[in-house]
């Protein structure tokens, strides 16, 4: 009889406590052990990964999916090709730029469907939270979304309009009520319309367009609303370190409140935009490497609990070179881990770092943690595997997003994914893919 079906062991092994050399044994798509490198196991199948790091595989909890009504831009099958090419085992696909939108549990049921035969990786959905949509919030927690996406000012598509302030408090306390959790595009839509719109080229022009003080504003607006509501709610792709003083006192304060930072804002600056390069808009926007000092000095504190992609791509005649026309978004899934991970192995983190910020904390904001976000017994056999010293130039003939425009064209990163596995089974390694076996995730 066998200990284990299957045993990967690594002298390099990314665990809760830390790394180490270990023995992985996993029988039935879940972790059974985490043993010293060289104890012996009986197991039907041994991979020896040598040096090569086994982390954690990863979870993004912040995806444009896009699929159905714009798959052109990105569809399941596409975007977890990419996922699993970058060690990307979970992600949750956001409530909008698909058609029709993830608002009402008909809707979610559409998505669903749509996804089933289609997931390489394990997949869940947020919901939305919209002007009128109230009574529709409560039945998609029910059935099973992680939560509801708002927008404190537009979103760029019609069908999912922005919450006003009494819209908020309105979706808020539905939420708070029955122990949900908000996420939200935190930009101030007055502090927008007062900054200069000239359009154009110039990155420059679209910086100022876009000022830390509409960031901070919306912030403010949102902690004094989950503070009078005692909301848990969760500040989305956080660009303006100007917030994290009202952020750090809010928490202090005991406001259930979480924070995410994207790899563009901590491996990209403004200072190095091309102008009419809109391959780098986002929204908000990439700001100067000033600020990007300030945000990885909040991860390291704690002040920003994670990094997720924001992949939120579109088809590349929508990139313009007019920063104020051009469709914000950044295409992100498979550089995510190489991208952080060159950045933060220069400002001297380590990988241990990079699975909490990317892979324990996305699990725990979710509450998928007691399945995924650890190599550790009982969670799910979920794995990437990194050569870590490895270096590669970003070609994006090479990505398998659908649409392959990227900001990191170019660039060399630190870090190749050489496998990813889900639920003990590999499902891609040196450029091959099994065939889509993901799940679908509820909370």
């Amino acid at each position: 009889m066998s200990d284990a079906e299957l045993v990967l062991r690594s002298t390099r092994v990314v665990t809760p406590d830390g790394e180490r050399p270990a023995s992985v044994t996993v029988t039935g798509g879940t972790i059974t052990a985490v043993l010293p490198h060289g104890h012996p196991v009986a197991a039907d199948r041994v991979v020896d990964l040598g040096g090569d790091v086994l982390l954690p595989g990863l979870v993004d909890t912040h995806v444009h999916v896009n699929d159905p009504g714009r798959a052109e831009w990105e569809g399941f099958r596409t975007a977890t090709r990419a996922a699993a090419a970058g060690g990307i085992t979970t992600l949750v696909d956001m409530p909008l730029n698909s058609l029709p939108p993830t608002t009402t549990v008909a809707h979610l049921t559409v998505k669903r469907a749509t996804a089933a035969a289609k997931a390489h990786i394990d997949v869940g959905f947020w919901g939305g939270a919209l002007p009128g949509n109230t009574p529709d919030l409560r039945p998609l927690h029910d059935a099973g979304v992680f939560g509801f996406k708002a927008f404190l000012s537009p979103s760029g598509v019609d069908e999912f309009p922005h919450l006003d302030a009494a819209g908020l408090d309105r979706s808020l306390t539905e939420i708070a009520g029955f122990g949900g959790l908000l996420i939200v595009h935190a930009e101030d839509p007055h502090r927008l319309a007062g900054a200069p719109q000239h359009g154009g080229p110039r990155y420059a022009d679209f910086l100022a367009s876009r000022p830390r003080a509409a960031e901070d504003t919306a912030v403010a607006t949102l902690l004094t609303a989950a503070r009078r509501l005692d909301a848990r709610v969760h500040i989305l792709h956080l660009s303006s370190s100007d917030a994290l003083p009202l952020i750090a006192r809010a928490r202090a304060d005991g406001v259930r409140v979480t924070v995410e930072t994207c790899p563009h804002y901590l491996t990209l600056t403004a200072e190095e935009v091309p102008d009419g390069a809109s391959e780098f808009k986002c929204c908000p926007p990439i700001r100067e490497a000033a600020n990007q000092d300030l945000l990885w000095a909040a991860l390291a504190d704690g002040t920003i609990d994670c990094v997720v992609t924001d992949h939120s791509p579109s088809t590349a005649d929508l990139k313009t070179a007019d920063f104020a026309t051009a469709w914000g978004g950044i295409s992100g899934l498979q550089l995510s881990l190489p991208a952080v991970w060159t950045a933060a192995r220069a400002r001297g983190h380590g990988l241990t770092d990079v699975a909490r910020w990317m892979s324990a904390r996305t699990a725990a904001l979710v509450g998928l943690d007691d399945r995924k976000g650890a190599i550790a017994p009982g969670r799910d056999a979920d794995f990437a595997v990194l050569a870590p010293d490895e270096t590669f130039t970003v070609d994006p003939a090479a990505l398998q997003h659908r649409n392959r425009v990227t900001a990191y064209a170019g660039r060399t990163l630190s870090g190749t994914v050489k496998s990813t596995w889900l639920r003990g089974e590999r499902i891609y390694a040196d450029g091959q893919f099994t065939p889509p076996r993901g799940r679908l995730l509820t909370r």
